[in-house]
C-alpha cells in the first residue's frame, strides 16, 4: 500500500516545505518593513509578499485534495509530476509578485493550468473507478483498447 502512495506523500510534504517557506518570507517582509501584526497593510513592497503567500495558502487545500484523488483514482506517477510541476509554478508565481503585481501572471496562469488537468484526470480516475464498481466497465482501458487497434 506505501509503495501507491509514497510519491504522492512526498509532493505533500514538499507543498508544506513550500507553504512554510512562504510563511516565513512574510515574516522577514514584516521585520524588513516594520509592519507589525495584526496590520496586513503598509509598503507595496510588504502587500505583494503578503498577497503572495495568501494566495498561495488559499489554493493550498484544493491542490492537495486534487493531488491526492488524482493519485488514488488515476495514477500516482502523472499525479507527483504535476505536484511538482504546480508547485514549480507557485514558487514561480510567489517570486513574481514579490517583485511586481505583473510578475505573478505567467506562473499564475501555468499553475492554474496545471490544477485544472489535475481536476481533469482526478475526474475521468473518479468516473472510471465509479464504471467499475457499478457497470463493471473499465473505461481506461477500453479506452486504451480503441486507441491501439
Amino acid at each position: 500500500m506505501i509503495d501507491q502512495v509514497v510519491n504522492i506523500a512526498a509532493v505533500t510534504v514538499l507543498g508544506v516545505l513550500e507553504q512554510a517557506y512562504f510563511s516565513l518570507q512574510v515574516i522577514y517582509a514584516r521585520r524588513k518593513y516594520s509592519v507589525s501584526p495584526p496590520s496586513t497593510s503598509g509598503p507595496p513592497e510588504f502587500e505583494r509578499v503578503f498577497r503572495a503567500q495568501a494566495n498561495c495558502s488559499e489554493y493550498f487545500p484544493i491542490f492537495i485534495t486534487i493531488l491526492w484523488v488524482t493519485g488514488l483514482f488515476f495514477s500516482q506517477a502523472i499525479a507527483s509530476l504535476c505536484g511538482l510541476l504546480y508547485l514549480y509554478g507557485r514558487l514561480m508565481y510567489f517570486q513574481g509578485y514579490s517583485e511586481s503585481a505583473h510578475g505573478r501572471l505567467a506562473p499564475l496562469y501555468f499553475s492554474a493550468k496545471v490544477l485544472w488537468v489535475m481536476i481533469g484526470l482526478s475526474a475521468v480516475g473518479v468516473l472510471n473507478s465509479m464504471c467499475q464498481l457499478y457497470l463493471g466497465l473499465d473505461t481506461l482501458q477500453y479506452l486504451s483498447g480503441l486507441l491501439v487497434d
